[in-house]
């Protein structure tokens, strides 16, 4: 009997690990290269000129009704709303993606800059490394410069 409700434990554990992972997906395809991005113009964390700029609708405006809504519901809501999405979303590139490569480097580095700045490295050594190797064969005593 025990071994059952341990299953079925296991099995509520699953389930709220799916509906994470589900609600976990919805956010980073949100705030994906085609989603919301924080502006690096805005006044405060930059999400009413992020928002704004995804919408296309007037920034006056939209931090209007931001405030409006601020000073009748009080803080709980709206201001902590808009923190938990000044931290949640990332900020916009600086230069505009190009390609696919681009933007995958751009949403590698916004997660965990250290393996960014790792992959870097490794792409800088490599060019050092055939650097070194065309070096090595043009001083070499083989090389004809005729």
């Amino acid at each position: 009997m025990r071994r059952h409700y341990g299953h079925r434990r296991n099995h509520k554990f699953k389930q709220y690990k799916r509906h994470y992972n589900g609600l976990r997906d919805r956010l980073e395809a949100l705030t994906s290269s085609q989603g919301i991005y924080r502006s690096r113009k805005g006044i405060f964390m930059g999400v009413c000129r992020g928002l704004a700029e995804h919408f296309n609708l007037s920034v006056f405006w939209l931090r209007i009704i931001t405030l409006v809504l601020f000073l009748f519901t009080g803080f709980w809501p709206i201001g902590v709303m808009y923190i938990v999405a000044g931290l949640l979303l990332k900020m916009e590139p600086v230069s505009p993606l190009r390609d696919e490569k681009d933007e995958e480097f751009y949403d590698t580095y916004t997660r965990s800059r250290q393996s960014a700045i790792q992959r870097i490295k490794r792409k800088f050594k490599n060019i050092e490394r055939r650097i070194q190797r065309m070096e090595h064969t043009v001083t070499s005593r083989e090389f004809d410069w005729e």
